[in-house]
């Protein structure tokens, strides 16, 4: 059996978590392979809305293993949190999520260490989350980190050396004050060890490799996005993780070649939340008008997301990186009200025209705009393409056309029922 794997191809906030649901109950196996908290993966069905920031987003759906991959790094308090809402909506998950041994522990420090150093780079801050992702990721490659395996093995010597070092690294580096909040965060982050502790710990790796003998078929869900990859996205405004499908082989310990089909999931338009480059961002009524109908508000942070029309120079960038086999078109509904919609085919910097994703993304990069009709007419009843006005169809073949890659779903709204699986 292979490994199919699902990630975003832009800035994050594509829809991934909606898409994992719904392609669910077409595996065995979902597992989440890098990131953390700072993810916000938004479902909605039968009336309830949740946001799910840890556990892979197949936890709703009954007799599913859901494993927490060695990729991924963890706040207990974060777990917690999202154990307790998924208990009050009345699901019982007790039986089905795991948790690698491997997966770095986000400890409370490292949160104070993201704010602190956040806050010493003033104008040049990068737009963090502040859930303490890149400390804990620093702390892993520095080979300093702690793991979920090491909660059976000498732990409390180890947190507390751990402890007293971000403590030094904050009086000394930062003169940051962290006296008054750490404290309390200790006590939270106990509380949700205890939570982890009641979920079985497993050598992921092995865990994987014996449910593929097995036939079992498994869906790795990636975090963020592909232009917020440590090492190709739009550096330094990146995530500390590799959010490009390689990072499954690492994050969950698969070979290539065991890896399948690879959905790359991409919005009708473009978002990016925080501070870097975004060449198509409109900062006019247009832009505001999709950030309206598209609620387009940080699931994480609740921040207001940066809107633009979509860039295709930047997800054929994607689509190479991944390995992209399919396409799936999110909140095409939220460009229904446009007489005319604008699609960036190119970039042209220093009075030159280039199609490929540059080194570089400043105020030389000007998109250069294809214009297209829009539908003008409302989705969201829509249960068909056969219903799909011909503008839609029109917009789907010309990105099937650039990119080179099929459009396999679309979706024309937030709940499971307004997603179509197109024929191709």
């Amino acid at each position: 059996m292979k490994v199919d794997v699902l990630l975003g191809l832009q800035w994050g906030d594509e829809g991934k978590g909606k898409i994992v649901d719904v392609l669910t109950p077409e595996y065995d196996v979902i597992t989440r392979f890098q990131g953390g908290p700072n993810a916000g993966h938004t479902l909605e069905f039968n009336n309830i809305k949740q946001v799910l920031h840890t556990i892979p987003s197949g936890i709703f759906r009954e007799n599913k293993i859901n494993i927490i991959g060695n990729g991924v790094v963890i706040d207990p308090v974060v777990f917690k949190k999202e154990i307790e809402s998924l208990k009050s909506k009345g699901f019982d998950i007790s039986g089905n999520l795991y948790i690698s041994k491997k997966a770095h522990l986000i400890l409370p420090t490292h949160r104070i260490l993201d704010e602190a150093s956040e806050t010493a780079k003033g104008k040049t801050k990068i737009g963090s989350t502040l859930k303490g992702i890149g400390p804990t990721y620093r702390d892993k490659i520095g080979r300093e980190g702690l793991r979920v395996g090491d909660i059976s093995y000498n732990f409390e010597a180890k947190y507390s050396s751990r402890i007293e070092n971000h403590k030094t690294i904050l009086e000394k580096l930062y003169r940051f004050d962290y006296g008054a909040i750490l404290g309390q965060c200790e006590k939270e982050w106990f509380e949700g060890v205890e939570v982890l502790k009641s979920f079985p710990f497993v050598d992921s790796e092995h865990f994987i490799d014996t449910l593929l003998k097995e036939g079992k078929s498994v869906l790795a869900e990636g975090a963020q996005g592909t232009l917020l990859d440590i090492d190709f996205g739009s550096y330094p405004f990146v995530t500390s993780s590799n959010t490009i499908c390689a990072g499954a082989c690492t994050g969950l310990g698969i070979a290539p070649q065991k890896i399948g089909k690879v959905f790359g999931i991409f919005k009708a338009y473009c978002t990016r939340v925080g501070m870097g480059p975004f060449p198509t961002e409109l900062l006019d009524e247009t832009g505001d008008n999709i950030r309206s109908a598209g609620h387009e508000f940080g699931s994480t942070t609740g921040r207001p997301r940066r809107c633009g029309w979509l860039d295709l120079v930047a997800l054929k960038y994607s689509i190479m990186l991944n390995g992209v086999t399919e396409l799936i078109m999110m909140k095409a509904d939220v460009l229904d009200q446009f007489d005319n919609i604008l699609v960036c085919v190119g970039y042209e910097i220093n009075g030159e025209v280039v199609e490929q994703f540059p080194y570089e993304l400043d105020e030389n990069v000007k998109p250069i705009y294809v214009e297209l009709p829009g539908w003008k007419t409302s989705l969201a009843s829509i249960k068909s393409q056969d219903e799909f006005p011909e503008e839609l169809n029109n917009y789907i073949n010309f990105i099937e056309e650039e990119t080179g890659v099929p459009v396999t779903i679309a979706s024309v709204g937030p709940n499971r029922e307004q997603t179509i699986f197109m024929e191709n």
